[in-house]
This record gives C-alpha cells, structure tokens and sequence, in this order.
C-alpha cells in the first residue's frame, strides 16, 4: 500500500444552524484501500462522504485529495473559496454513487454513461462508448446498453450508477448507503459488483450498513456515532471485537 495517503482528512467541522453534524474528523485513507464507515442514522456518515468532494462545504478543517484541497485555496496564509468551476476540475477524480440511482430516464444506458465523458470531460464520443461497453461488461450489464432506465430493476439501475461514476476513470470512489433504496433481494447484485471493484484495487469509501460486505471487502471498517469517529481498525478489530460499548451496542442488532 501506498505509504502516502490519497485522502487526508483534518478536523473536519460541519454544523447546520447550532447543530453540529461533525465534530473534528481526522481520516486518512490511503491508495486502493476500501474504508467502510458504519454508524447510526444521523451520526454523520453521509455529510462526512459529502464533504469529500464538496457537496456539503465543512465549517472548519481540511480535506485534501492528494496535493489539492478541496474547495479551497491557500493564498499567503488565508484559504480562499475556489469557484465552482475550479470545484468541478477538483471532482474529476472523484466518483459518487448515491442511495438513488439519478439516472436520466430519456436516455439509454449507455447515453447515461457516456453523458459525463463526452459532454464534461470533452473525450471523443468512440473512445466513451468503448470504456462504457467495458464498464458494463464489469458490472454484467453488458447486454442492457440499449435499455431505458425504466425497463430496469432497482439493483439493474444502482449497478448502471455505478459504471457512471467510473466512466470518469475516477481515483476515488465514494458510496453513499448504495443499496438502501433496494428490494433486499437485490442487494447482492450491487454488493457483488462492489467487491469485484474492491478486489481490482480501487479506492473506495463506503457508508453502509451492509456488515458483511464490510467484513468481506473493507480493509479498515470505521465506526461513527454523534458526529466523532469512535474507533477503526480492521474488519476482525472493529466487528468482532469492538473496544467501544457504542460500537458493541450497534453491532448487537445485526450480528
């Protein structure tokens, strides 16, 4: 593993109003690692994912992919706002897969994956449509490249989200409770196709609540409650022998 991290997260702040959401987060992670973050609702998993790649912009603190800070500059000492276009080069190294497919319903699966690439990334329309045929052969959707959203399922459309958010040749992957807005038998698709990724060595952050893809696929299994990161360690350190009695007290209902 890379000794230098590609995420380096410091005292990340982030308040609504008088509510503080995050309370000092410091997170490394480090290239081709998978983190899994766990947590209960509202423990600030999903603001934390978002402030990655600037969606939500933090109250204090630093993130940094790589040698950038995200959303910020530093000119002679003082962090200076970058606009949003400067935001929007930062995220080209970064994908999202949210709970909700957000897919285009009036174009096909593979205009869906092509969209980013040719009409933001400003690649030729041939070379697109090559990466999204090999994209869908990843995720075994190879023979749906035609297909509307619509005339898909659930597990079908969060798998084409997925191949979407590649087709950037992302470093970084962020998963926000990918499979929560599933069927539970759909799950399974959309988890095998992430531990496929995982297995190719691709960085990727995942908020879940799926333990035992954590247990199989994480390299290091973060716990959040209350807005702090309350331990982290490996899958066998944090699920099966917890130090925390707020980690033990969360397992409880899934183990």
């Amino acid at each position: 593993m890379n000794d230098q991290p590609l995420v380096r997260a410091r005292n990340v702040h982030k308040n609504y109003g008088n509510h503080e959401v995050l309370k000092g987060i410091d997170l490394d992670v480090y290239p081709g690692e998978v983190v899994v973050i766990l947590g209960p609702s509202g423990s600030g998993k999903s603001t934390f994912l978002r402030c990655i790649n600037h969606l939500e912009e933090m109250n204090q603190g630093t993130i940094m992919i790589g040698d950038q800070q995200i959303g910020y500059e530093l000119r002679r000492g003082k962090l200076y706002h970058l606009p949003p276009k400067r935001i929007a080069r930062q995220r080209r190294d970064i994908g999202m897969v949210f709970q909700q497919f957000n897919l285009y319903p009036h174009m096909t699966v593979l205009q869906n994956i092509i969209e980013a690439p040719v009409g933001v990334h400003g690649h030729s329309r041939g070379e697109a449509e090559r990466y999204a045929h090999e994209l869908l052969r990843t995720v075994g959707l190879s023979d749906k490249a035609d297909a509307y959203p619509r005339h898909l399922s659930g597990g079908q459309q969060q798998r084409v989200a997925i191949a979407r958010a590649l087709a950037i040749r992302p470093k970084l992957m962020l998963f926000d409770e990918p499979t929560s807005a599933l069927d539970p038998e759909l799950v399974g698709e959309v988890l095998s196709t992430m531990r496929n990724l995982a297995e190719q060595g691709l960085t990727m952050v995942v908020v879940t609540h799926e333990i035992g893809f954590a247990r199989e696929a994480a390299d290091r299994v973060v716990f959040m409650d209350g807005g702090n990161i309350i331990e982290q360690g490996s899958p066998d350190d944090v699920l099966v022998h917890p130090r925390h009695a707020r980690t033990r007290a969360f397992l409880s209902r899934f183990i």
